[in-house]
Parts: C-alpha cells; structure tokens; sequence
C-alpha cells in the first residue's frame, strides 16, 4: 500500500515536471518566434523608409524637371513666335525693299518714240529721254506707288536713271522706245496723276511720242536683282 502511494506521488510529480517543461518549452518558442517576428518587422519597417525616402528624392527630382521642362517649352514657344515674327518682319522689309516678286492693281504705261513729225520739230523731242522718265516716276511715287517697273527693271531707292548716248539706263541695264513702265497702287490717284492737265504725258504726246495707259489688275512686277549698298549711311547707336 505504501509502495503504491509511493508511485502515485511520483507519477503526479513527473506528470507536473512534464507540463512544467511543455509549458515552458512552448513559451521559449513563442518568445523566440515573437523576437523572430520583430526582427522581420524592423527589418520590414527599415526596407519601407529606404524606399520611401527614395520616393521622395524621386518626386523631389520629377518635380524639377518637370520645371524644367516647363521653362524649355516656354522658350521655345517664345522663340518660335519672335522668328516667325521676325520672319514676318523681314519678308516686309523685302517687299518694302523691292526684294521680292510682287502682284497687285495698278495701272501700266507704253511709251514708244514719235513716228513722225513737222519740218520745225526738233529732233530730239521726239524722243524719251531719262528726264522723261523720272519725271514720271516721280508723279508715280507721289501718287502713292508701292511698286514700279520701267521694262523689268525694278525701281528702288538706289535706282539711277541715266542717258549714255543713244540709250537710258535703267539699274545699269539698257533700255530703249518702247517703254513700258508698271505701277502697283491705287488705280484711280496713279491714274489721275499722270493723266492729269498740264501733266508729263499730255506734254510729251503734244511731240507726236505714242503714249497708253491703261488700269490694269494683277500686275507682276519682279524683284530687284541688283546689290542694295550704302557709302555714307550708318545704323544710329
């Protein structure tokens, strides 16, 4: 009976020892898998601040050169608009300039020497001479010509007209009867202007000379071809 009691105590001991170690052994792995678990969530945490802060540099730099790319697009377009303007500008210029074709209403004058003449006629006024060319050229300019042209020769402001014996020059270029000179501008003051009384073209055609002039639309007049120089001309600082 003793003996017995004897092992039911021992049995109860070892069956407490048995738990006590089962417990203990399952709070070490908990406590292991807890440590283990935070190790995982520091590392984790430590991953996720790396990349955010790379996030961030990220945006930072997005940021800049975005700006960036604002301020190219900006100067570009401002660029684009100041050529094209200019361009616009320099094409102006050029028309201005007689440097370019150009079109437009006006009217054309022919001009031819007299065929014939009275015995008291003096020779020479049966010609055209430069004079009578620039005299209405002038009449022309002053009657707000934008354009003009005696036999292809543009006139610009460098033009001379000149006589060299038997022939005017025109730009340098020999011209002779007839003559045909265009104006692009207001039909009707270019019109009156050389049609006018008392006119260059009423006093020549009292010489017997062959003069028209008739309104014209869509005239074509050419470009100056020549070189535009200056000597004493220049730009003001």
């Amino acid at each position: 009976m003793k003996s017995k009691s004897i092992g039911i105590a021992l049995g109860i001991v070892c069956f407490v020892l048995a738990t006590s170690l089962t417990l203990q052994i399952r709070t070490m792995t908990m406590e292991d898998s807890v440590v283990k678990q935070n190790f995982a969530n520091q590392e984790l945490k430590d991953n996720l601040l790396q990349w955010k802060e790379k996030y961030d540099k990220a945006v930072k730099q997005l940021e800049i050169s975005s700006k960036q790319l604002d301020t190219i697009r900006e100067n570009a377009t401002t660029n684009a608009s100041d050529s094209e303007e200019k361009t616009k500008q320099l094409k102006q210029n050029n028309v201005l300039l007689g440097l370019t074709n150009v079109k437009g209403n006006g009217i054309v004058i022919e001009m031819a020497d007299a065929k014939t003449s009275s015995q008291y006629a003096d020779a020479s006024s049966l010609l055209i001479h430069d004079g009578n060319l620039r005299e209405i050229i002038n009449e022309l300019a002053n009657a707000g010509a934008e354009a003009i042209e005696i036999n292809g020769q543009r006139i610009v402001n460098s033009t001379y007209i000149m006589c060299a014996g038997n022939v005017i020059l025109v730009n340098g270029e020999k011209i002779g009867s007839p003559c045909v000179i265009k104006a692009i501008g207001q039909q009707e003051m270019l019109y009156g202007a050389v049609e006018r009384a008392g006119g260059i073209l009423q006093l020549l055609r009292l010489n017997n000379l062959s003069i028209s002039v008739r309104k014209e639309n869509n005239i074509q007049i050419n470009k100056y071809n020549g070189a535009l120089t200056r000597k004493y001309m220049k730009d003001a600082e």
